[in-house]
């Protein structure tokens, strides 16, 4: 296990128009310096967070697909984010973790957002995603789970915590307690990517994309309101060190998720 890069995109999402948001990627990606192992998008980074499903879906191999494909390959990096998938005659808020090799892997989100109707338009996932990386066990989960710590329970499974997410800045006090709290309690690295600007719905995001320290209680990086393209270094040795001079994980409860 070795240190980890990890470059996190916070951005304005232009409203349903996945070529013009896929262009502004591409462009921020060329800022990042030098070589990363794992990049960061927000939720239904093609299209902001619609309720619209049936006119802004795409594929298994649509569109957003192929230049997440394209785009792994091109910067030799992971890249994940979350996207309207339509499969089956069935839609998902479904995250893709998407290798420089073309494979992929896709979470689903499991809780959804209700107070938005996403319950009606979406259907929930059932299964948690933990991939292996470099040496990591990386959990990646998607906005409104972070309120379910049940969910995000480590049980020495992961050593990494992703969220991507659309959260907007009136729950931003949520957003940022909830975060340091995975972190604490999972005794691992947990980092946040969410938007900023305002969408079709008049509902504005603060971003407060960050990077939180899995045990010294340190918010390693934070940024609000702007565009921002960042890149963090995770320390193996340091989440190693943390784990063992406070090895409360090995005190949990057991339980299981139905």
């Amino acid at each position: 296990m070795t240190d980890l890069k990890v470059t996190l995109l916070q951005t304005v999402i232009e409203w349903e128009n996945p070529a013009a948001n896929l262009r502004h990627y591409t462009e921020l990606m060329a800022q990042i310096d030098g070589p990363t192992d794992l990049i960061i998008l927000p939720e239904m980074f093609t299209t902001g967070f619609t309720m619209n499903p049936y006119s802004n879906a795409e594929s298994m191999d649509g569109p957003g697909m192929r230049w997440l494909a394209e785009q792994s390959a091109e910067r030799d990096a992971v890249i994940t984010g979350s996207l309207v998938i339509e499969a089956a005659g069935k839609y998902y808020n479904r995250l893709i973790w998407m290798t420089p090799e073309g494979a992929y892997q896709t979470y689903d989100k499991r809780h959804l957002f209700a107070m938005a109707g996403e319950h009606k338009h979406y259907e929930a996932g059932e299964k948690r995603l933990v991939v292996e990386y470099k040496g990591w066990r990386i959990c990646p989960m998607v906005c409104y789970d972070l309120r379910f710590p049940v969910w995000a329970r480590n049980n020495d499974a992961y050593d990494l915590l992703i969220y991507t997410a659309n959260w907007p800045e009136k729950r931003s006090y949520d957003w940022r307690t909830l975060l340091k709290a995975r972190a604490i309690e999972n005794q691992c690295y947990t980092i946040g990517v969410n938007r900023v600007g305002t969408d079709a719905n008049g509902h504005r995001y603060n971003g407060d994309s960050c990077v939180i320290d899995p045990g010294w209680r340190y918010t390693l990086y934070e940024v609000e309101e702007e565009e921002a393209v960042h890149t963090e270094i995770l320390s193996a040795v340091h989440l190693q060190e943390v784990r063992q001079r406070l090895p409360f994980l090995q005190d949990r409860d057991g339980f299981e998720v139905r």
